[in-house]
């Protein structure tokens, strides 16, 4: 009789704890601030339309911002910038400057605030199916994060593959331009 009475007082207190609320959703601001310094050269940070798949892999984490997506990608463009070790390298959809007001409204408006905010830097264009399968290959080696937006026009993503920012792309030519010329000369 007294287990009984025992497991009936306790009842309450194991009910409360499967009921107990999740874990809120990771601040995407907090996580971007933990992960940016232990990030390097072939980690990327995506920006991406609420409709951006669930992409599944080793390397990949989603946080969903519920935010507007230029104010996210400011807000990355400007925790990269501040780094002393890493430079964004910016890709987008090549489909989006062909998604029409008539079909996406907004896009114009889109296109109109996301390309001054890009200015500074130089971007490269690549069809969307190729670039989420880019993702998905530098996933089996190397960290993604993808921060969902609640932007709802396709083609608008924007995908920063992180660079060295103190090793230059020119310094690298110069470099395996020198190690093939030693390779050739003879010892």
């Amino acid at each position: 009789m007294r287990k009984f009475l025992l497991l009936f007082a306790l009842l309450p207190f194991t009910l409360a704890a499967f009921a107990a609320p999740p874990d809120p959703a990771p601040d995407w601001r907090a996580e971007l601030d933990r992960i940016v310094p232990l990030m390097g050269h072939r980690n990327w940070i995506l920006v991406v339309d609420s409709a951006y798949p669930l992409q599944t892999g080793p390397g990949i984490e989603t946080i969903e911002t519920n935010e507007n997506q230029i104010d996210v990608v400011r807000h990355v463009l400007r925790a990269v910038d501040h780094s002393i070790h890493v430079r964004p390298v910016i890709y987008m959809d090549s489909e989006l400057p062909f998604v029409p007001d008539a079909d996406a409204p907004g896009a114009s408006d889109y296109r109109n605030g996301i390309i001054p905010l890009l200015r500074p830097y130089t971007i490269q264009s690549m069809p969307h199916d190729r670039m989420i399968a880019t993702v998905a290959a530098t996933a089996q080696q190397f960290h993604i994060l993808i921060l969902k937006t609640n932007m709802t026009i396709p083609y608008s993503s924007v995908f920063i593959r992180l660079d060295c920012k103190y090793w230059s792309d020119d310094a690298e030519k110069r470099l395996r331009s020198s190690m093939a010329a030693s390779s050739r000369s003879p010892h």
